[in-house]
Parts: structure tokens; C-alpha cells; sequence
């Protein structure tokens, strides 16, 4: 379907900055310094703002149906919160999302149409868990999976998992605040939850762990309901969502990686898509009027009958609208912030934790990186582990010096894997609050009573402007797959109105 006309060379695709990706948003104002020039102007049947997987997949989809579209991504490459990372020896790392696993059906299948293949994340051998200067090593083939079998957590694991799972199928994923408890479930936070249903103080310690990583905040900034719905929302329509899907590696969201990185995917399909994605064009204004929407970028305006915004709520809030959105399409933005989070990778000659019969996965009580995988390519060379520091452990992390930071992590990963960690032959961080056009990751995250009051605004269409990105998606919210089916919900709304 693609001409030679409609391509983007490598160097477009991959740009040459080093801070994550993001979808196209706006800053108020012309760009600083920028000289007059000429403003173009385009004309399509749809404009998408943002190029990452939302945006892509929405875009083929309408070409796929035959109608013209325009994608405008603010950064000099594709692929939003997928963003590869080229380490020691031309290797590839990510420095933000990297797995796929058992439902993830759309990022799997487009990842397939692609031609980008999957491999297992290696799991041969014992995690281990660290707790206050204790390690133990476990299997993640028994029954609490990635969970650590410490017996002071045990018996509320038993009780609370079970619970959470159970009372997430009660929560409708295309409209959760329309849940029978909604009202009760969206007053409360996580953590009051928590303390409420549970009795072991080590136990409250470790559910920090989970919602670190997960959402890049703590409990008390989550919404039950929230957490709720993010439950329900790990599956299929054929597979209820389970809390355990989300964190395992085994049969669960970390099973399986890309080849090449998560980025080749959004790369190949960019390259598809040829001249009709343009890097560098972030949105600043978008008008709406009875004959469609006018979208300004600096130097650039497309006309278009229809417009799909994909970047993040609290995002998408920095683009100026004309006339404004609806109150509480605003209002939620202003609620639905983005998570706290920040991936810290370092490379080793060689996975040394293997000879010791290790897998690379490590959950801890102790910061600042609470959770860690081993990231190695497929063959093994070089070694790598990445890991996450999230919520409060990365408020404290972001203020540190950089050389501060760096012997923070490693030390981290000393305590799971030994001294040898501490002789990384690479570090580096990937800060998604820094990043220009992300403020955070890896989700927008609700808090109470955000859904209950606004949570309907999230996907409804205001005039000719339609949303998408992962945080709109009825199944896995917060992941890559969440943003592909996003982006082609979308398209089918904006192909039913043309």
C-alpha cells in the first residue's frame, strides 16, 4: 500500500535525542528563537497528534480504509513510550516499555505484521527477593508466581490477591464508573484499602513494590477503583484481568520480548506509513468548526475533517482548543496525571547472575529499585539488567547528583546479584517526569474520585476531535497493547463519521 514516495529514512525514524518519546503536544507560544518562515499548509481526511502506537495504528487503519491521514508527532522519532536503546557491541535495549505477554492479542499481532518477532524473556532459574539485608531465592513456578514466599506476607497474600481478583470482574472495563460499588470503590485509595483488609505490617511494605513499577506511584495515590479497572483491564474479552498477569514474567505481561527492541515496531510501521508521518511538528492550537479541524504547528497547518489526539490526558491538556473543550472533558485532565517513574539499565560484559543460577528478576523492599529484570539480548552478550524506582523512591532519587544516582541503583542490584554489579560497563537512566513530552510514565494514574466524576470524558468524542492512547483503552491500559487497540478504536469512530 506504500509508494516509494511515502517513505522516512532511518535517521528520521530513530532522531537523534536521547530523552524517551512522546506523542505531538502543544507548548503555548512559537519555539524559541525560531526564525519567520513560510507556513505550510496540508489537507487530510484525518490529522493524528502523536506518533507512538496510538497514533500509528490509528493512522493504518484509515489508510488501510482508504482515506487520507496526516500523522504530527512533536519529537524527531516514532514510537512514544517505546523508545530503543542502543547499548555495548550495536545491541538494543528499551529505554521505556519492552514486554508483551499472554492477551496482549493487538501489540503481538501488529508486532507479527510487521515482521518484528518475539523471544522469551529468560526465566531459567531462581528470582530472588531482598528484604532489609536478607535475600532469598525462590521459584516463580510455584504458587505465588513472582510474589516472594516470605512467611510474613504469605497468609495476606492468600486473602488479599484473591479478593483484589474477585472484585475487578465487578468492574465493567469500557466504563468502570458505572461499577455497582463505584461510589464506594472511587472514594477510597488503595492503601486505605489495604490497611483495612490485611494484617501484616511487612505485607503494607511490599504492595508499594507492585503499584512502584505498575503505575509509577504509591498506594495512597491510587483510586481503588482505579486499581480496580487496571485489574480488569489485564485481559481479553475472552480472559478475565488478573492482578497477577500484570506483575509475572511467567504467562504474564514480562513473557516476552522483541526483536530488535519494542521501537522496531512503530519504526517499520512509520516507514509504511512513509510521508504522511512528519517528525518535529508539535501541535500548539487545534480549531474546530463546522467543516472539520484546523491543527497549527509552527509552521505548519493541516485541515482535516477528523482529529485524534493520543497523547496523555494531562498532556493533551497543554494544546490550546478552539473553542474549549468541554468542562468536564478539562476537568479530567487536570486530574489524570502521569505516574512517577524512572527505568535504570546497566550493562555488563557478561549476565554473570546466571552462573549463579539466577534469572534476573529481583522484587525488594529496599530502594531505591524495587523491582529487576534481566534485559540481556537474546544470545546472552553483554549482560544487562534494568530496573525501576518509582513513586517516592524516585522523588528522593531525582534530586541526588548524577554519579549519587548511579551508585544508588548499582548498589541496589549489588544487593540482589553480588558485588560484580557494581562493575556496570554502562549506566543509564531513562526520567520520564524530565521528558518535555511525557511529564511522566507510564500511565496517567486516576485518583479518588476521578473516575466516578469525569472518568466518562476519557474516550468521547468532543465535536471532530477523538481520543486515544493507552489510558483510554478498555484493555491493557498502561502498556503497548493498550495504545494499539486505543488507536484503532478510534480510527473506527472517525472512519464511521467521514
Amino acid at each position: 500500500m506504500t509508494s516509494h514516495s511515502h517513505r522516512i529514512s532511518r535517521r528520521r525514524l530513530f532522531g537523534t535525542g536521547a530523552a524517551a518519546g512522546a506523542g505531538a503536544l502543544a507548548v503555548r507560544g512559537a519555539a524559541a528563537g525560531a526564525a519567520p518562515r513560510t507556513r505550510r499548509r496540508r489537507t487530510a481526511d484525518v490529522v493524528v497528534i502523536g506518533g507512538g502506537f496510538a497514533g500509528l495504528s490509528a493512522a493504518w487503519a484509515v489508510v488501510k480504509a482508504g482515506r487520507s491521514v496526516l500523522v504530527l508527532e512533536a519529537q524527531d522519532h516514532v514510537g512514544g513510550r517505546a523508545r530503543n536503546l542502543e547499548i555495548a557491541g550495536g545491541e538494543i535495549s528499551e529505554r521505556g516499555a519492552t514486554f508483551a505477554g499472554p492477551t496482549q492479542n493487538e501489540i503481538l499481532a501488529l508486532a507479527k505484521e510487521m515482521g518484528v518477532e518475539t523471544f522469551p524473556t529468560f526465566a531459567t532459574g531462581e528470582n530472588l527477593y531482598y528484604a532489609d539485608g536478607e535475600r532469598t531465592r525462590y521459584s516463580d513456578t510455584g504458587p505465588l508466581g513472582t510474589a516472594p514466599p516470605d512467611p510474613l506476607i504469605v497468609a495476606d497474600l492468600a486473602q488479599v490477591i484473591p479478593r483484589l481478583d474477585d472484585m475487578a470482574t465487578k468492574v465493567p472495563v469500557d466504563a468502570p464508573w458505572t461499577a455497582e460499588s463505584a461510589l464506594e470503590w472511587d472514594g477510597q485509595t488503595f492503601e486505605t484499602w489495604i490497611r483495612e483488609n490485611s494484617t501484616s505490617p511487612r505485607f503494607r511494605r511490599i504492595v508499594p513494590v507492585a503499584t512502584r513499577p505498575i503505575f509509577g506511584a504509591e498506594p495512597r495515590e491510587l483510586s481503588l477503583l482505579f486499581v480496580l479497572f487496571y485489574i480488569a483491564a489485564s485481559g481479553d474479552e475472552q480472559h478475565p484481568g488478573t492482578f497477577e498477569r500484570n506483575f509475572n514474567t511467567r504467562d504474564g505481561a514480562q513473557m516476552f520480548r522483541f526483536r530488535g527492541g519494542s521501537q522496531k515496531i512503530a519504526i517499520e510501521l512509520a516507514r509504511r506509513l512513509g510521508s504522511r508521518v512528519l517528525l518535529r511538528k508539535p501541535v500548539r492550537r487545534i480549531d474546530q468548526g463546522a467543516g472539520g479541524v484546523t491543527v497549527h504547528c509552527d509552521r505548519l497547518t493541516v485541515t482535516a475533517r477528523r482529529a485524534i489526539v493520543t497523547a496523555p490526558p494531562a498532556m493533551a491538556a497543554r494544546i490550546e482548543y478552539v473553542p474549549p473543550v468541554r468542562i468536564e472533558r478539562d476537568q479530567l485532565t487536570q486530574s489524570l496525571r502521569q505516574g512517577n517513574l524512572t527505568k535504570v539499565t546497566a550493562v555488563y560484559d557478561r549476565p554473570f547472575w546466571r552462573d549463579d543460577g539466577l534469572n534476573g528478576t529481583a522484587v525488594s523492599l529496599n530502594g531505591p529499585v524495587n523491582v529487576a529484570y534481566d534485559d540481556s539480548p537474546e544470545d546472552g552478550s553483554p549482560g544487562v539488567l534494568f530496573g525501576f524506582v518509582g513513586g517516592d523512591e524516585a522523588r528522593g532519587f531525582y534530586g541526588r547528583p548524577a554519579a549519587e544516582r548511579r551508585d544508588a541503583a548499582l548498589g541496589s542490584f549489588a544487593n540482589y546479584f553480588g558485588p560484580k554489579a557494581r562493575e556496570a560497563t554502562q549506566y543509564f537512566e531513562s526520567t520520564w517526569p524530565g521528558n518535555r513530552w511525557h511529564r511522566g510514565g507510564p500511565v496517567g494514574i486516576a485518583g479518588p474520585g476521578t473516575l466516578v466524576a469525569h472518568g466518562h470524558a476519557l474516550k468521547e468524542p468532543v465535536g471532530s476531535i477523538h481520543w486515544a492512547g493507552t489510558e483510554t483503552s478498555s484493555y491493557w491500559a498502561g502498556y503497548m497493547d493498550g495504545a494499539v487497540r486505543s488507536g484503532k478504536r478510534a480510527a473506527a469512530e472517525v472512519l464511521g463519521a467521514l
